[in-house]
């Protein structure tokens, strides 16, 4: 079967064991366990053969940024056994088209947005989404996501959504260039999930924290991630039409 790869095939695997290899590390380096920590391969724009090479080598969970491009790639994929993610933001018209298509989606940050969702996903056969906040810990207004002052409130106006079940957090930090600026703000950030974890939360159970891509998940790890988002590190840089 090795023999039969090509070329893209086994840089692509070539690149998952190298990440494989760095996430070790930082699990050694924060003293956790590897299984604390899940990979997710970043799909977008992706094609369906190369995101197949990882999952047949056991990447269990896939993220994909948008609606339609998963929706058009998902027949194609070894889907079995795999936990599936909107990590990109979704927009309320769009809603209905991939609650009950994916496991969870990461990019929850306003009351409109979850309340779509919830709606929904009352209408499917499970009758509940998995969701994460997204929250904005730069403050960056590029980037969606609510603030961390706002977020105790938003996660107690969409409590009573019983058609959501709230999981966790996510964010999208600042680029930074040192590891010191990256450790920093991912602390922060893990600072913000322990302190929401335990207040309790009436619709979930507030376990995951989704932080760290390719440049920085090994500081995040060693920051309480739980959850990293890895793509061009393990499938090169994407490619636009």
């Amino acid at each position: 079967m090795t023999a039969s790869l090509s070329v893209d095939e086994r840089r692509v695997l070539d690149n998952l064991k190298a990440v494989e290899e760095r996430l070790c590390a930082a699990c050694a380096a924060a003293g956790r366990h590897r299984e604390d920590v899940t990979l997710m391969a970043v799909t977008k724009t992706v094609a369906p053969e190369l995101v197949n090479v990882v999952l047949d080598a056991g990447v269990t969970c896939i993220g994909e940024n948008r609606v339609q491009e998963y929706l058009s790639k998902r027949d194609a994929l070894h889907l079995d056994g795999v936990k599936r993610h909107l990590i990109g933001h979704l927009q309320t018209n769009k809603v209905k088209r991939i609650v009950g298509e994916v496991d969870m989606i990461q990019s929850v940050d306003s009351v409109h947005l979850a309340k779509a969702i919830s709606d929904a996903a009352k209408l499917t056969e499970r009758g509940v989404m998995d969701v994460l906040v997204e929250v904005n810990i730069g403050g960056e207004e590029s980037k969606s996501g609510v603030t961390p002052d706002a977020l105790p409130e938003l996660l107690d106006e969409i409590r009573i959504f019983d058609g959501i079940r709230v999981r966790g957090l996510m964010t999208i930090p600042p680029i930074f260039h040192t590891e010191s600026e990256k450790r920093a703000i991912f602390s922060k950030m893990h600072k913000l999930f322990i302190d929401i974890q335990g207040k309790k939360v009436d619709n979930g159970s507030m376990e995951l924290l989704s932080m760290g891509m390719s440049s920085d998940f090994a500081e995040a790890v060693l920051e309480g991630s739980t959850l990293i988002r890895v793509g061009s590190a393990i499938f090169g840089e994407r490619q636009y039409k």
